[in-house]
């Protein structure tokens, strides 16, 4: 990061605390904690600020109405999470399909017992969110013989990754015919709460629900409800609406429930493969270039063309 510092009138580090302080007369904000609060209680103290670039493709924790209505240009870090986030989605319908949990418990215990499993080709998989990491999901599931479609804001019948995508409004038949449902939405007011009962009771008995988006976007409740009465047959939650998942919830316990930490997308490296980012993008904005990956503040998302000043 040295020599794009060296270029740099100031660099200011700050914790959430700092912040507004250390914000005052900013041109530039890397935001490194994309959780934090922070920014929207600074806000009032952002005198100069002219981009914010944030370290995660969800940027719904910054997104206050004040920078919506404001000039300022939000960044992400898109492309760098896509092939991990890919990569654990197979992984756990690897997971499920071979049923490797039980395999673990079985061999803890020092027992050999014969089982079938079942076979991933020619299931079908319905992957919600058709950005780049959605797309990197549906190649690497359709290299293993999956077929996929998508669900997204406008439906079409000749994406190059999809194949076939469906509009948002007709999720729930979308919903009908997948083996695999894998969410990778952004937050919006639109998909916050889409995967309710309603959505569950949609779904075939033996789908298995995979959350690599949003926590927000699943109703926890009814996603209880829905494994614990057969609705679905399991689901693999990287994300969840109350992180970290209190010790006492009853996903813990229910079976076939896989849930990690939030870190599908953390592959070794992941940390400084961020910094490259910000560091490309911050040379840009030394040498007025057009930066990459601009969120569109109406939306939450970078749409498929986004660079802008």
């Amino acid at each position: 990061m040295a020599p794009v510092v060296e270029r740099a009138r100031e660099v200011r580090y700050a914790t959430a605390a700092e912040l507004p302080e250390a914000i005052v007369g900013a041109d530039v904000l890397f935001a490194y904690d994309f959780f934090s609060s922070a920014i929207p209680d600074a806000w009032p103290a952002a005198d100069a600020l002219e981009w914010i670039h944030v370290a995660s493709t969800g940027v719904d924790a910054i997104l206050s109405p004040e920078l919506r209505a404001s000039d300022v240009v939000l960044t992400n870090s898109r492309g760098v999470f896509d092939e991990a986030i890919a990569e654990y989605v197979l992984g756990q319908v690897l997971s499920f399909a071979k049923d490797l949990p039980r395999s673990w418990e079985l061999q803890q215990a020092r027992r050999w017992v014969h089982r079938e499993s079942e076979r991933v080709a020619g299931t079908s998989a319905l992957v919600i969110g058709t950005g780049q990491i959605g797309r990197a999901i549906a190649r690497l599931l359709r290299a293993a013989g999956i077929r996929v479609s998508g669900s997204g804001r406008r439906a079409r019948t000749d994406d190059p990754d999809f194949g076939t995508v469906t509009a948002q409004e007709d999720l729930h038949e979308a919903l009908a015919g997948a083996d695999w449902v894998v969410c990778i939405a952004p937050l919006t007011e639109a998909t916050r709460g889409m995967l309710d009962g309603a959505a569950f009771r949609a779904m075939a008995d033996h789908a298995r629900l995979i959350n690599v988006g949003r926590g927000e976007s699943v109703v926890t409740d009814d996603l209880v409800t829905a494994l614990r009465e057969g609705a679905i047959a399991g689901a693999a939650l990287d994300v969840l609406d109350t992180e970290p998942l209190p010790d006492d919830h009853p996903l813990w316990d229910l079976p076939d429930v896989r849930i990690t930490p939030h870190n599908s997308g953390d592959f070794v490296g992941w940390r400084d493969a961020l910094v490259r980012v910000f560091t490309d993008n911050f040379a840009r904005w030394v040498d007025e270039e057009p930066l990459r990956d601009v969120v569109d503040t109406s939306l939450g998302y970078v749409p498929t063309d986004g660079s802008a000043r």
